[in-house]
C-alpha cells in the first residue's frame, strides 16, 4: 500500500538544447523583465558560457555582478539588495552553479520580505523540531542558466554563509526559477573536473532522496532514473570532456536531481556538506565526493530496500543483505574513475576543524529528514574522522 505523501510542482519552464541561451532576451521579455541583475562568480564570468549570456542580452539594460563567492555570503547579498533597490532591478539571471543561484534567491527573498535576513531562515532544533517560516511576499522572477551539475537551479531552497562560518538555509516556493535554460553546447567550456565534482552533489540528491522521510513515489521514480543517468554520464564526461551528448546527459541527470531535492529534501550527507562548506570553505561538490559513500554506509541499516533499488538500477547483481555494500563499493569505484577527491585532508581541511563542523551539523535541517536518528555530534565527528 502506498503511504500518504505530499508532492510539490512549481511553475518553472525548462528549455533544454544546444544554443538555447540565445533565446534568453525573448524569454525575459515574456516575463516582463526589463532591468535584470545578472549574477555569476568570477570564473564563470570569464567563460564562454557567460559570453553567450552577454551576447543574448546585449540590447538589454542589464546590470552585471560577477563577484559571487563560493557558498555566497550575507555580506554579498546585503550589497546586492542595496544595488537592486537603487537600480530598479525587476528580475534576476543566475549563471553558473549553486552559489550564483542561491545568491539570486537570497536577494529576491530579502528584497521582498525585508527585516533581518536571518529571521526568514529555517531552524532545526535537535532532536526533531523543524521550523520553516512562511514567506508570503511576491518575489521578483529568477531565470537560471546552470553551469554545473548540482541541480540547484531547480529548487526553491538556498543557503548563504554567515560571517561566523555557519550557513543560513531558506525555503520559499516563489524562489524557484521561472525559467531554466540548459545548454549542453555552452557547457562544453565548463572544466570537466568541476562538472564531475558537482555531479557527485547531484547524485547525492538522488540517493538521499530515495530514503528521505518525506520522499514520495514521484520523487523516488525521479531519483532512480537520475541515479542511472549519473552512473552512465559521469564516466562518459570523464572519458570524453568535449562530448556534447555526454554533457547533455549529465545536465539532464542534474536537473532530475533538483526535482528530487525539491520534494524529498536532503538528509545527513548534505547536512554535513553544508557545515563543511560554511566552516572550512571547501567546495560543495568536493565535499559531496568525499562524504557520499560513508554517509550511505551510515544510513544503510535504515534504508535497505531503497539502496537495493539503487543498486539494481545501476546494474549491480542482487545480493541478499549486501545490496548497500555493493552500492557503496560502486560509489567508491566511480570516484576513482572520475578522479574526484576522496579525503578531507587533501582539500585542506584541518583535523581540528572536525569537532566544530560536527557541532554545527546538529543544527542542520537535513537531520530532520534522515532515516536514521543522529543523537549526538560525536557520531558525526566519528564519520568525519573516517573520511579525513
Amino acid at each position: 500500500m502506498t503511504a500518504a505523501f505530499v508532492h510539490r510542482t512549481l511553475a518553472s519552464r525548462v528549455v533544454f538544447g544546444p544554443g538555447c541561451i540565445a533565446t534568453l532576451r525573448v524569454e525575459l521579455d515574456s516575463l516582463g523583465v526589463k532591468r535584470p541583475l545578472v549574477l555569476s562568480g568570477p570564473r564563470t564570468a570569464a567563460s564562454s558560457l557567460h559570453g553567450a549570456v552577454r551576447s543574448a542580452l546585449q540590447s538589454l539594460r542589464a546590470l552585471w555582478f560577477s563577484e559571487v563567492p563560493a557558498h555566497s555570503s550575507v555580506e554579498v547579498v546585503t550589497h546586492l539588495v542595496y544595488l537592486a533597490r537603487r537600480e530598479g532591478v525587476d528580475g534576476f539571471v543566475s549563471v553558473g552553479g549553486g552559489s550564483a543561484s542561491d545568491t539570486a534567491k537570497a536577494t529576491a527573498l530579502w528584497l521582498a520580505e525585508g527585516g533581518a535576513l536571518e529571521d526568514h531562515a529555517s531552524r532545526f532544533t535537535p532532536p526533531a523540531t523543524l521550523f520553516i517560516p512562511e514567506l508570503r511576499q511576491p518575489k521578483l522572477p529568477i531565470v537560471a542558466v546552470p553551469g554545473t551539475a548540482s541541480g540547484a537551479e531547480v529548487t526553491p531552497s538556498l543557503g548563504v554563509r554567515t560571517a561566523q562560518g555557519s550557513k543560513l538555509l531558506f525555503t520559499d516556493p516563489q524562489l524557484a526559477a521561472r525559467l531554466i535554460l540548459i545548454d549542453p553546447q555552452a557547457n562544453l567550456c565548463v572544466p570537466a573536473p568541476l562538472m564531475l565534482a558537482t555531479g557527485m552533489n547531484g547524485l547525492a540528491h538522488c540517493l538521499e532522496g530515495l530514503y528521505s522521510k518525506v520522499r514520495s513515489p514521484v520523487s523516488t521514480a525521479l531519483a532512480l532514473h537520475g541515479t542511472r543517468l549519473f552512473f552512465s554520464a559521469l564516466p562518459a564526461v570523464a572519458a570524453a570532456p568535449d562530448d556534447m551528448a555526454a554533457r547533455g546527459d549529465l545536465l539532464a541527470a542534474a536537473h532530475l536531481s533538483g526535482q528530487v531535492l525539491l520534494n524529498a529534501r536532503t538528509c545527513l550527507h548534505h547536512a554535513i556538506c553544508h557545515a563543511l562548506g560554511a566552516g572550512t570553505g571547501i567546495g560543495l561538490g568536493d565535499a559531496n565526493a568525499v562524504l557520499l559513500p560513508e554517509a550511505i554506509a551510515f544510513n544503510a541499516s535504515a534504508a535497505e530496500a531503497e539502496l537495493a533499488a539503487a543498486a539494481q538500477v545501476i546494474g549491480l547483481p542482487p545480493h541478499i543483505d549486501k545490496n548497500a555494500d555493493a552500492l557503496i563499493d560502486a560509489l567508491r569505484a566511480l570516484r576513482l574513475t572520475l578522479g574526484v577527491p576522496t579525503r578531507l585532508r587533501d582539500l585542506g581541511v584541518q583535523r581540528s576543524q572536525l569537532g566544530p563542523v560536527a557541532a554545527q551539523v546538529m543544527h542542520e535541517r537535513g537531520l530532520y529528514f534522515n532515516p536514521r536518528p543522529v543523537a549526538h555530534a560525536s557520531v558525526v565527528e566519528q564519520l568525519l574522522e573516517r573520511v579525513w
